[in-house]
């Protein structure tokens, strides 16, 4: 909501003071510009005399800031320049300071005080809220009431001056066209005004005519012909007596009052706003005030410098154009003059609105038929290059540097702790020295009776499942009979014991390369260790094994092999751990589901992977980033550590309720593959596949999911529609670069965040190359198509 304080002062310095008059409004836009004031509040208090804020005011503008010498805005030839600038400035300043302290002081008199107070009853900082000074007296005009400690507190409030008399302006209603400028350039010696002539000439939205130090009768024929919603002047100009005077070229000036009957016409056909950008504007308001009612106008209270003039116009331009409300827009570029207050100072204190009343401020918006055809022109754009995206994608060429992408996000996470579900008992080389008596190329140098011994131990001290990754298809040593018969035993009757084979070993599924199970050991308690990498998928050299086999279907079982289990070792061990804590294991589909989590199988096309062979029940392993626990999955201890019942390394403790895997880690036998996170032994691997499945059921660690390939095109769609956005909405390369560059770091932080959060794989290349394409093809395209045209 929006509403307009104002505040009518009548009496003298002197002798008098001030009678106070306030009327607080909330304002009622109609369809036309102009308002109905609605009252809320009506209050009469009194400022007391202050013949001296009225003296140090007067001396402030004629003898500290006149005396600056700066390059003013004035009648050409008029500066003088004398003294030490530097001292001139610390002076105006220190005037400048002196008068913003005594007014403060002014406005806290007792007689003062219950206005001020019933202001902040009735405002809210939330809301938008126009000030307007009525009176006639010329240094109150002047006083910088923006200075106020009461306008501090409310953000959306800028001060202006009202005419003491008004009458309602003509009911007129917006026009929808490009807003028309007619900009008056006038006699420029000494000042450079070709600068506000870019700044118009660069306006979005706008139609502008120049005319460039014109005669009379130029400016009569415009007023009179067109219908325009700006009158923009820039040039010399000065206050004579209360009448103001513009000088349009070098050799003739004009006064208002020359021009009333044209002007009064241009008001009566929409004429919202003049700009003054001159200096001494405040004798202008007074002629255009004299029964014109034009809306509103900004001027300048005293004295411009150019640079002044030409650093307000540019940020009062560029945040009006953009849509900003007009009173903010002019707020906004009064306040960054501050910068250049060091050489100006008071440059805040010069621009002014001088406005009616009833007038509603001027908007800068585009028609919004163009605006619904630039954003239809967007969304075209946007299909088409997320179809061209996505094809590229189709096509499997994104596979790999997806899987890159993948690779990365992984290694970005935030570490993870060891699974405190699972115990590794590792074979080292200490234990194969140690135990070994013979050995074979599948890595199997531990003795049978060495096993059975271990396996003892482990039912013995409460294990919930028991996994042997060490390959057991024949005796070790053969010799050994008694050894062979309790390991066997092992086999036959241990329900939380898992032992492996493989269907697939090395590289081809045949029967001789297959790796049988132990013999004599129960099908249901046995589980393959193949494992696949991402070679065959990439068509490259790419070895990482980014996805996990869980079970396989019966037209692989059907082949030639000595490995017939369908289901992997990890999902034997997983199943055993949640069997033994009684949670319900059903299939929904294609889907295997525990409890409430489901392991949905992959695609052929899932997320990054494209024409994916995806033959059996296969997921995504969700490595743990374990960057402070190298390959330590979990606790581990050496196969040594828990038969000699070590207690400065092994408590019993740590193996009941526990996945305890067995295998070799000893670097002597190769069993290394490449992960997101280097190489890492297959039984590493095998472990991280256990705690995935297990954390995801027990403690709702994600699993990796992914769209469907329609979701991920939509998204796609998304940052491509973001990109076209901003090409054909930032109008500056610059700024749209810097916007571009911003987008680019915020794609990359939601994709890393919602990765990093809930495990969510998303089309990361295909959005990057989407906001590529189109914040490089669009506007490449477009200056062509503007060559040819």
């Amino acid at each position: 909501m929006e509403k307009l304080v104002i505040l009518k002062l009548d009496g003298d310095w002197e002798q008098q003071g001030f009678r106070v008059d306030l009327t607080i409004s909330k304002q009622v836009e109609e369809p036309r510009i102009n308002s109905r004031l609605n009252p809320l509040r009506e209050m009469t208090r009194y400022l007391p005399a202050n013949p001296e804020l009225a003296s140090l005011l007067h001396q402030h503008w004629q003898e500290k800031y006149r005396h600056l010498g700066a390059p003013y805005r004035l009648e050409a030839g008029n500066i003088q320049y004398d003294g030490s600038v530097n001292n001139l400035i610390d002076e105006c300043k220190q005037s400048a300071f002196q008068v913003s302290s005594n007014m403060n002081n002014w406005l806290k008199s007792e007689q003062f005080c219950k206005l001020k107070e019933q202001l902040l009853l009735d405002l809210s900082p939330n809301e938008t809220i126009r000030f307007l000074i009525r009176t006639k007296d010329e240094l109150l005009q002047k006083l910088p009431w923006q200075e106020w400690d009461l306008i501090k507190g409310f953000p959306k409030a800028e001060f202006g001056l009202a005419p003491y008399d008004w009458g309602e302006i003509p009911a007129i209603k917006n026009r929808s066209h490009k807003m028309k400028i007619l900009a008056i350039l006038g006699h420029s010696e000494g000042i450079d005004i070709e600068a506000d002539r870019k700044l118009l000439e660069n306006l979005p939205n706008a139609e502008v005519t120049f005319l460039v130090e014109p005669n009379r009768q130029n400016i009569n024929d415009q007023l009179w012909e067109q219908a325009w919603d700006i009158i923009f002047f820039a040039g010399h100009s000065r206050t004579e007596g209360e009448t103001g005077r513009i000088y349009i070229n070098p050799n003739y000036s004009l006064t208002i009052s020359e021009l009333w009957y044209a002007l009064r016409k241009a008001v009566e056909r929409g004429l919202q706003l003049a700009i003054f950008n001159s200096c001494d504007g405040l004798g202008l308001t007074r002629e255009l005030d004299d029964d014109l009612h034009l809306p509103q106008m900004i001027v300048m209270r005293e004295l411009v410098p150019d640079k002044v003039a030409q650093t307000f116009l540019k940020y009062f331009l560029t945040a009006f154009s953009n849509g900003q409300p007009f009173h903010l827009a002019v707020s906004d570029a009064r306040q960054q003059l501050q910068g250049l207050e060091d050489r100006f100072p008071c440059a805040t204190w010069l621009p002014v609105i001088y406005q009616n009343p009833t007038a509603v401020p001027p908007n800068w918006k585009p028609p919004p038929k163009n605006l619904l055809r630039r954003l239809g022109t967007a969304l075209l754009t946007s299909v088409a290059v997320t179809g061209l995206v996505m094809g590229v994608r189709w096509s499997g060429a994104l596979q790999n540097v997806e899987l890159k992408a993948l690779d990365h996000l992984m290694h970005m996470r935030p570490s993870e702790s060891a699974d405190k579900k699972l115990l590794i008992i590792g074979v080292d080389e200490k234990d194969i020295r140690k135990y070994s008596e013979s050995s074979s190329v599948y890595g199997n140098p531990i003795p049978d009776k060495v096993l059975a011994q271990l396996f003892d131990k482990l039912q013995e001290y409460g294990a919930s499942a028991i996994g042997l990754d060490i390959v057991r298809d024949k005796p070790v040593p053969k010799n050994d009979t008694d050894g062979h018969k309790k390991l066997v035993q092992h086999f036959q009757k241990n329900e939380k014991l898992i032992t492996i084979c493989s269907f697939n070993r090395p590289t081809n599924s045949t029967l001789e390369n297959s790796i049988a199970p132990p013999p004599k050991s129960l099908e249901e308690q046995q589980g393959f260790v193949d494992v696949f990498d991402d070679k065959s998928q990439t068509g490259n050299r790419d070895e990482t094994v980014r996805r996990y086999l869980l079970s396989r279907g019966k037209n692989a079982i059907s082949r030639p092999s000595r490995c017939n289990t369908p289901y992997s070792f990890a999902w034997q061990l997983a199943y055993l751990y949640l069997d033994a804590e009684e949670i319900p294991i059903t299939i929904v589909g294609d889907n295997w589901k525990f409890d409430t989590t489901t392991f949905k199988r992959l695609k052929s096309r899932s997320a990054g992977y494209q024409n994916l062979d995806n033959r059996g029940n296969q997921m995504l392993i969700n490595y743990r980033n374990l960057a402070k626990y190298y390959n330590h999955i979990a606790q581990q201890v050496t196969l040594r550590d828990v038969l000699n019942n070590n207690e400065n390394r092994f408590d019993p403790k740590w193996v009941k309720d526990r996945v305890v895997l067995v295998g070799v880690v000893a670097p002597s036998i190769k069993d290394d593959h490449y992960t997101p996170y280097g190489k890492m032994r297959g039984l590493y691997i095998q472990a991280h596949a256990v705690s995935q499945i297990l954390s995801a059921v027990k403690e709702g660690r994600p699993m990796l999911w992914y769209f469907p390939q329609w979701g991920d095109g939509l998204w796609v769609l998304f940052w491509s529609f973001t990109s076209t956005i901003i090409i054909w909405f930032v109008p500056k390369p610059r700024y749209r670069w810097i916007i571009l560059c911003f987008s680019s770091i915020t794609l990359y932080g939601i994709y890393w965040g919602i990765f990093a959060v809930s495990g969510g794989w998303m089309p990361l290349i295909p959005s990057a190359l989407a906001l590529i394409l189109v914040g490089v093809g669009v506007p490449i395209y477009t200056k062509y198509a503007n060559k040819g045209q």
